[in-house]
């Protein structure tokens, strides 16, 4: 790993201790409070944008910070140690949403949207739906052009941040029996009539994070409204969930990195037979290895954080990334609870929670299965 790769730079720093500081004195307070009740404080949420945090590496032009998608990964990375719900709600709108926008969308598109969605206006992206998992484009929501636009019917599930969304990124099909050409991405604002969020998901873990199903019911929008070319949808959602795996890397590290944290501080505090647990060789090896562990996932989502901003393939590193961290992030969050004991196994206990928020990693934006084809057919394919 060369040190181009691995070491920050002092801005990079500089943002990092930012978004720690805020994550340490704003979000850990409510974390608990918040994941009990399956909701994300408003006021939370409005000082992620006035940070910046939500339009991380938009151009300055369009209401953005003008940043990179490297500090993008940090911040969400470091938000995750403390909250993997806050986490989530960044990562989404800075690697799926925005990202979609700068890349797919028309100057019009760009100037009318982003700057909305920089100051305020929380993004989702919808995708997937009841039939339509892994087999991402085996989607039955319609898209049947009418003059000047197209009307959508179909539902879609499992969709995050559409509690609170004000704009949405929906994918449908304009030609059933073409398969992934037929599909395309429409940009749907929350008040569209024929538009509605629906049933709230009750969640294992990340439940801060929302999770809604949308319903389209004869759903007008306009052409203007389209991203990218009709049919071309596959490759608006293909390119950005890559690069959105990146980012779900991150907030498993940050994730793993926050429960290997918890544990080192119980360790040196715990007592048991008139020592610190931490200086048991059984507790000291636990550690050890997840610091190990840490690292790597680490460093595999900073190489291919770096990748992306270079302007270099990172599909397959993408891929390794997230495979790789969100095992990570199940196995420290494991082995913290047990360094924790029966307290760990206990709601008052940090590390509870960040063991039911880990299971995520490996089923969204990509299964681990899926990963590993990916990876797989990269390598088969040199």
């Amino acid at each position: 790993m060369s040190e181009a790769l691995s070491v920050l730079s002092e801005e990079e720093q500089m943002f990092q201790t930012s978004v720690r500081q805020f994550a340490h004195e704003r979000l850990a307070p409510h974390v608990r409070a918040m994941d009990e009740a399956g909701v994300f404080r408003k006021d939370l949420l409005k000082e992620l944008f006035d940070l910046g945090l939500m339009s991380i590496d938009v151009p300055e032009s369009l209401g953005g910070q003008g940043g990179t998608f490297f500090q993008a990964i940090l911040a969400i990375e470091e938000l995750a140690k403390v909250d993997p719900s806050a986490s989530v709600i960044v990562d989404v709108h800075n690697t799926l949403f925005n990202a979609a926008i700068l890349q797919w969308g028309t100057e019009e598109q760009k100037y009318r949207i982003l700057p909305t969605a920089c100051r305020g206006a929380l993004a989702s992206y919808a995708l997937s739906e009841a039939g339509s998992g892994s087999d991402a484009f085996a989607l039955t929501t319609r898209a049947v052009e009418d003059g000047d636009g197209y009307v959508l019917t179909g539902r879609k599930l499992w969709i995050t941040n559409a509690a609170e969304a004000h704009f949405f990124l929906v994918f449908a099909t304009v030609d059933p029996g073409a398969g992934y050409k037929g599909v395309t991405a429409f940009l749907i604002e929350r008040d569209t009539p024929g538009f509605t969020v629906g049933k709230k998901e009750d969640k294992l873990g990340i439940r801060a994070s929302s999770t809604c199903e949308l319903i389209l019911e004869q759903c007008r929008v306009s052409k203007t409204n389209i991203l990218g070319e009709v049919g071309k949808g596959y490759k608006v959602a293909i390119e950005t969930l890559n690069a959105g795996r990146i980012g779900i890397g991150a907030q498993m590290v940050g994730l793993a990195a926050g429960a290997l944290e918890h544990a080192l501080g119980y360790a040196r505090e715990r007592k048991q037979f008139g020592r610190p647990i931490g200086d048991f060789q059984g507790v000291q090896f636990e550690l050890a290895e997840m610091a190990v562990e840490v690292e790597a996932a680490r460093l595999l989502v900073y190489n291919a954080a770096r990748l992306k901003d270079s302007g270099k393939p990172f599909v397959t590193e993408a891929a390794m990334a997230k495979y790789f961290a969100s095992q990570i992030a199940e196995r420290c969050a494991s082995r913290a609870v047990e360094v924790f004991g029966g307290v760990g196994f206990t709601r008052d206990c940090p590390v509870e929670k960040l063991y039911r928020d880990a299971k995520i990693g490996r089923i969204y934006e990509g299964t681990s299965n899926m990963q590993r084809v990916t990876i797989a057919k990269a390598l088969l394919n040199k």
